[in-house]
Parts: C-alpha cells; structure tokens; sequence
C-alpha cells in the first residue's frame, strides 16, 4: 500500500511545538526551529518525522510530526510511546550548533579505544586548548583528505568521525617524534568484562 504524502505544513509543525515545548531542552532554538533538524541541531533541508510512526496509526498532524534532517530522521526510534522521542530528542542535546557528530565521534573513539581523544592528546603533552587547536588546524585538513563517506551516504558516519581523530593524533604523534600507545588486549582473552555487558 502507498503511503499518503504529509499534507502538514513546517510551520504548523514548528508554531505548534514552540508554544508548548521549553525549547532550552533541545538542541535548537524557536527562531530556527524551521531550518535546523530539533536533534543535532544541524541547517539541512528538514523532513517531517511522525513521533508515532504512521504504519502503526499516527496522524498527520502538528501534534505528531517533529523536523528532523534525513540522517536523524533515519535513527529516530519508531515506537507508539510518543514520550521516547521527546527522551531521544533531549538526550542529544548539544550547547553549540553543528557540534552533535563530532561529539559522536568522540564518544565512538572512547568505546574502540577505551580512552577519550583528549587524554590521548594530553598523553602526547598537549592539553591547553589553544595549543591543541594550532596543532590540529594543519593535521586536520591532511587528514580528512584520507576519508571518504559510504556510497549513497552524504556524510561521515560516527565510526568514520572516530577514526578521523585518531589519524590526526598518530599525524600530530609523528610530527612531534612521539609514539601513540595503543591497548591492544582483547576482551574475553584479557579476563576483561567483554565490551557488550560494560556499564
């Protein structure tokens, strides 16, 4: 069966929602709401994303319908609980605008490498902020050179993202003579809790 077109309009989506959510909960403001996605708070073109899904009977209607970007709109949950998406969409908010992937990332390096990116930099003996950042203008630009997005995909994935950061810091450990120590024990094998039960 054929699914109908939304016939809902982004601002009644955006007036709706706006007078009736605090918008400090999420990671865009009511002035922008019609123009960056209300989960990472990124400018792209917006797609109306049912909070019930409509294959399991939610209306075409303000009242169910929230702007996300096609890549949010992707990973939203679809369930019939309308409250899990106002829990999803709260959970990534983020203080500044387009900063929700690289925090992502972060958070991905952290799990493959079971150490955040900045205590790898700081093992490294860079910690003050605007140090890091002079070193990593001119690496950054070199590396991302090195990656690419998956086909069809117009993005970096997280994965991606992840081991973006950790190419720039084996460049910035070359450049300054340094090693970069990698834990290479294995779970299971190590005697350690394996990655899936970890809290």
């Amino acid at each position: 069966m054929k699914r109908k077109p939304i016939k809902t309009k982004i601002p009644e989506i955006v007036n709706y929602w706006f007078s009736r959510i605090d918008e400090s909960d999420f990671s865009v403001d009511a002035a922008e709401a019609h123009e960056r996605c209300w989960r990472c708070g990124c400018k792209r073109n917006l797609e109306r994303c049912h909070i019930v899904p409509d294959s399991l009977g939610g209306k075409d209607e303000p009242a169910n319908l929230v702007l996300l970007c096609a890549r949010c709109h992707a990973e939203n949950p679809n369930v019939t609980d309308p409250e899990i998406m106002w829990d999803w969409l709260k959970a990534y908010k983020v203080p500044f605008y387009d900063t929700l992937w690289s925090i992502l990332g972060l958070k991905e390096y952290r799990f493959i490498y079971k150490r955040s990116f900045f205590e790898d930099l700081a093992a490294l003996g860079i910690s003050d902020p605007e140090e890091r950042n002079r070193e990593m203008r001119d690496i950054k630009r070199i590396v991302y050179r090195q990656a690419t997005v998956h086909f069809g995909q117009p993005y970096f994935n997280t994965a991606t993202v992840a081991e973006l950061y950790r190419m720039q810091l084996k460049e910035l450990a070359r450049k300054l003579g340094k090693t970069l120590t990698q834990d290479d024990s294995s779970e299971g094998i190590s005697g350690k809790m394996p990655w899936w039960l970890e809290t």
